[in-house]
Order: structure tokens, then sequence, then C-alpha cells
């Protein structure tokens, strides 16, 4: 038997998120159902962690056992011509045995991509949230410290969050802005991607961060009325649940022996 680690890159916006439901069409279904052509194997798949729909995923790590002597270099070409076109493996090898994707993560990052531009880029649309309206980005970067470090994640999580804690440590959050694609003479204020780091994150966490972020862009919140949101675990303090077109889950880090 071998314990093989793959990764995969997905757009979800024609998918129920990754996670297998009863009546859902998931990214962990397609790959499934490629890896029984392939192998004839009916096996579970374990990743690193579940997306909701319509998020996106660039290096979603996932394993599993199987029985199957395919060389490594071919799992990816021969998973791929089983997947639709909008579900690629990207990476494949062998771990020990007792390598579990989800519980061996240390370290997971999120990036949420806004495009600040007066119209939308066709080319772009399903990747991001598209705001025409001007925002406060500096006061954005400003209210997005206040997230960082070990808290009671409460009011940036679903109503419907079903963890028995909800403290997380975000080791990193940062802006990055892209103005390649701005217009002279214009008030396209170009496409801002902000990067989370944390231990793990809750149900709709990033997204609800991002709404309130919004809000802070905005005006309707201040700055430093993050830290005071994040205080009142309450999920009625914070903004609302941004869209999942922007989300996409960017990285996953593991112990170096089986860095994923």
């Amino acid at each position: 038997m071998r314990n093989l680690l793959m990764k995969v890159n997905y757009d979800g916006t024609n998918y129920d998120g990754f996670q297998t439901q009863p009546k859902g069409n998931t990214i962990q279904d397609r790959l499934e159902q490629a890896i029984f052509h392939l192998t004839g194997e009916e096996l579970k798949i374990i990743a690193s962690g579940r997306t909701d729909a319509g998020v996106h995923a660039y290096g979603q790590p996932f394993n599993f056992v199987t029985s199957s002597q395919i060389p490594l270099e071919r799992w990816c070409l021969a998973l791929n011509a089983r997947l639709p076109q909008d579900i690629v493996v990207t990476e494949a090898r062998e771990v020990p045995l007792s390598f579990h994707s989800r519980r061996g993560a240390k370290r997971k990052t999120y990036r949420y991509t806004i495009s600040a531009n007066r119209f939308p880029d066709p080319f772009q649309r399903r990747w991001q949230l598209h705001h025409p309206v001007k925002l406060d980005i500096s006061a954005m970067q400003q209210g997005l410290i206040h997230i960082l470090g070990t808290h009671d994640f409460t009011s940036f999580a679903s109503r419907k969050s079903t963890k028995t804690s909800h403290v997380r440590t975000i080791f990193e959050a940062h802006m990055e802005i892209d103005r390649t694609m701005c217009r002279s003479d214009s008030t396209d204020q170009g496409v801002i991607h902000t990067y989370i780091t944390g231990s793990g994150f809750l149900q709709h966490m990033v997204r609800i961060i991002m709404g309130t972020l919004i809000n802070v862009g905005e005006g309707k919140f201040q700055a430093d009325e993050v830290a005071g949101i994040l205080a009142a675990c309450d999920r009625a303090a914070a903004g609302p649940t941004a869209m999942a077109s922007g989300l996409a889950l960017w990285s996953v880090e593991y112990d170096d022996q089986t860095n994923g």
C-alpha cells in the first residue's frame, strides 16, 4: 500500500465546494471518480481542508492510500485526462502511511482578490470581487493589522459554525496592489490581493474579515473599530460575508519532511 500526496488547482465557480455532500457536485466527488476510473478503487481522499461553494484553490493538498502501482510520474496526466478542465492535479508524491493532509497542516494561506477598477475584467471576473466605488485602501490595511495574533474569531465565523472553539492564530496578513491594469486619468485603484496566513480558519472566516474590511474602505467602519468587532465575539458586530468568487486557498504548509 502507498500513501500518495497530491496537489490540485481548481476553479470552484461551478462546484458546491470541495467536500462531498449528499446532493452536491464537489471537487472531492470529481477527484474520487477520476481515481476510480483510473485504478478501479473506491476510496475517500483526505484534503487539507474544505472550501465553500464558489471558492477556488491554487494548491489544495490531498492524500489517499492506494494499492495501485502506477508510477508517480504518470498520476497527474492520467487523472487530468479524467477530470474536467477546471480541475487540474499538479503534483504527486509518496509520503509515509501516517501522513494526514488535514491533521498535518501547520499553516494555511488564503488570498482574497478585489478589483477596484472602474470596470470589471471579463477575463478575471470568476476570480475577483468587483468593487468600482472608491475604497480607502490605507484604512483597510490598518484594519487588517488588528486580526493578527491569537483571538476568539466568533465575530468572523458563520453562525452555522459547529466548531467547539473559535480560537485561531493569524500569523501574517498583508495586502498587495497590482495597478498594471489601471487606465491613465481614471478612478481605477487596481487589483487588491489580501493574503491571510493562519493556523486554521473557521467557516466563512476570511470572507467575513474581507466584508468587514470593505466596510472600512467604504467609511462605514473606522480601521480601529476592527479590534472592537473582534473582541465582541458577536457575528452581528462584523460586516457582511464577501462573495466567494474572490477567495482562493493559496498554500498549505507542513513539517519539513512532508512539506506540501
